[in-house]
C-alpha cells in the first residue's frame, strides 16, 4: 500500500520505518526541514534502538523516503497515517490545535476516498471534528477518518509496534476495517474494533488507569515505609489475588513523569469539568503523583541534612534508558532542585544527550559512572540503564568511604549488601 506518515518525530519515524519494513511504500511527510534532512540521512530525530539501520533498510530498498513536499506525498496515498507528537507545556496541557492546523491544510491534497489513521494524542472528539470540517471544506471528497492509539514505549518502540499484543483501531464504516486489515496485516491479526470515540476514550482510560496504579501502589509504599512492611512484599500479595493479577500495574519506585500518562488525566479531566460532571479520583492521581516526585528530595534531606557543598552523583538522566531525550526527564527535574539546594552535582548517562544550558559550568558530566562517585556522599540511581548492572559493588567500595544510595525502583539492589552503603528504596524503612 502507498502510505503517507505525518509528522516524523519519535511515533512518526517509527511508524514509517516499521511500515516500509513490512513492505509498503511509505513516504514520511514532515515540515520541518532539518528533522526531513536527518531521516533522508537515516539519522532519525530521537535515539531508539534499531531504528536508524531500519530506516535505512527502507531506504535502500526504495520503500521509504522522506520530503518536506506535501503534495507529492499525499497526493497518491492510499492512507495519510497522523503521527504528531502532541506538544505538551510544563503543566500537562497539551497543544491540540498545533495537530489540527498541521492535518486540515493537508486535506485538499488528499484523492477522493483517502483513509486518515489519527494516531496523535487528542482528546475525545476530535475524530468527529476532523470529520465535520473536512465535510464542510471538501465535500466531494469523502474523506474517512479512523482513530488508533499509539503505544509505544522509548527504548522498545520497534518490538512494541512489530509485534504488538493487540491494536486498537476506531472507525466509523466497513469500507475502512477493509482498508486498515490491508494496512496492518502484515503485522497482526489481532485488531480490537470498535467507534471511533471508544477507541479516542480508551486512550485516556487505559493511561489514566495506569497512572492510578502506580499513584496508589506508591502511596501503599509510603505507609509501608513508616510502619516496618516491605512494599515489594505487598506487591506479592497483591498480585497474588486472582482479580488483581500478576501483570497488574503495580510496582513501588518512582513517580511517573510529565508527558503521555499525565496529559491523558488532564484531557480527561478538562472533559469532565466541561461536561459539569465531578470527578475526584482522576483529579487525584496528578495531585498524589506530583507528592511522590518529592520523594528523593525527603529521603536526601533525611539523610544527609542540608545540601550545600555536598557532592552528589546522578546515574541516568534521560526520560527512559534506550533513548536521549530529556523532555520531562524526572532526573533533570531533580538536578535542578539539587542546583538550588547548593550541592555539588556530579551526573553520568551512557547516551549521548545533551546538558541543558544552565547546567553550564555548575553540573560536572562524568566519562563512567564510577568517575561521578568520586568525593560523592550520596548517589541517585535515577534512570535504569542497563549498564549500570554491569558495575561491581566492590569497585563502588574501592572509590567510596561511606555512600548514600536512593535506588527508587531498587534497580541495584546488591547495593543493600555492602557494608559501606546505606541503601534506600520506596516502600521499605530506614
Amino acid at each position: 500500500m502507498k502510505v503517507c506518515v505525518l509528522g516524523l518525530w519519535h511515533l512518526g519515524s517509527v511508524t514509517a520505518a516499521c511500515l516500509a519494513s513490512v513492505g509498503h511504500d511509505v513516504t514520511g511527510l514532515d515540515s520541518n526541514s532539518g528533522i526531513v534532512e536527518k531521516l533522508q540521512k537515516a539519522e532519525p530525530p530521537v535515539s531508539e534502538p534499531g531504528l536508524d539501520d531500519l530506516i535505512r533498510e527502507g531506504i535502500n530498498a526504495d520503500r521509504l523516503r522522506f520530503t518536506t513536499n506535501a503534495k507529492i506525498a499525499i497526493s497518491s496515498a492510499e492512507v495519510l497515517w497522523v503521527t504528531y507528537d502532541t506538544p505538551v507545556d510544563e503543566n500537562d496541557q497539551a497543544d491540540v490545535e498545533f495537530v489540527f492546523e498541521e492535518v486540515l491544510k493537508l486535506l485538499s491534497f488528499l484523492s477522493i476516498d483517502t483513509t486518515v489513521l489519527v494516531s496523535s494524542q487528542l482528546p475525545v472528539g476530535s475524530i468527529r471534528r476532523f470529520e465535520d470540517i473536512s465535510a464542510e471544506k471538501y465535500p466531494e471528497k469523502n474523506i474517512r477518518f479512523a482513530y488508533s492509539p499509539e503505544n509505544l514505549r522509548l527504548g522498545k518502540s520497534l518490538d512494541v509496534f512489530l509485534h504488538p499484543d493487540r491494536v486498537i483501531i476506531g472507525v466509523r464504516r466497513q469500507e475502512d476495517r477493509e482498508i486498515l486489515n490491508r494496512l496492518l496485516g502484515p503485522i497482526t491479526d489481532n485488531i480490537l474494533w470498535m467507534g471511533v470515540e471508544s477507541a479516542e476514550m480508551t486512550k485516556h482510560a487505559i493511561n489514566a488507569f495506569l497512572g492510578m496504579s502506580i499513584t496508589f501502589i506508591n502511596e501503599i509504599a509510603s505507609i509501608c515505609e513508616n510502619i516496618g512492611a516491605d512494599a515489594h512484599e505487598v506487591e506479592t500479595g497483591l498480585k497474588s489475588e486472582t482479580r488483581i493479577g500478576p501483570a497488574a500495574y503495580l510496582s513501588p519506585g518512582a513517580a511517573f513523569a510529565g508527558g503521555t500518562l499525565a496529559r491523558d488525566i488532564e484531557f480527561l479531566k478538562d472533559i469532565g469539568s466541561s461536561n459539569n460532571l465531578v470527578n475526584p479520583l482522576i483529579s487525584a492521581v496528578r495531585k498524589s503523583n506530583d507528592e511522590h516526585k518529592k520523594w528523593i528530595q525527603r529521603r536526601l534531606f533525611a539523610v544527609l541534612g542540608g545540601l550545600k557543598g555536598k557532592r552528589i552523583a546522578v546515574w541516568g538522566l534521560t526520560y527512559k534508558p534506550g533513548t536521549n531525550t530529556l523532555r520531562r526527564s524526572l532526573s533533570v527535574e531533580m538536578c535542578n532542585w539539587l542546583q538550588e539546594q547548593g550541592a555539588e552535582i556530579a551526573v553520568h548517562d551512557p547516551s549521548k544527550c545533551e546538558l541543558p544550558d544552565n547546567w553550564l559550568g555548575e553540573v560536572v558530566r562524568s566519562k563512567t559512572p564510577l568517575e561521578a562517585l568520586e568525593g560523592a556522599c550520596a548517589l541517585v540511581i535515577a534512570t535504569q540503564w542497563p549498564e549500570y548492572r554491569e558495575i561491581n559493588v566492590s569497585d563502588v567500595e574501592n572509590i567510596v568511604g561511606q555512600l548514600a544510595v536512593f535506588d527508587s525502583n531498587r534497580f541495584l539492589s546488591d547495593f543493600n549488601k555492602s557494608p559501606v552503603i546505606s541503601y534506600y528504596s520506596v516502600g521499605v524503612g530506614a
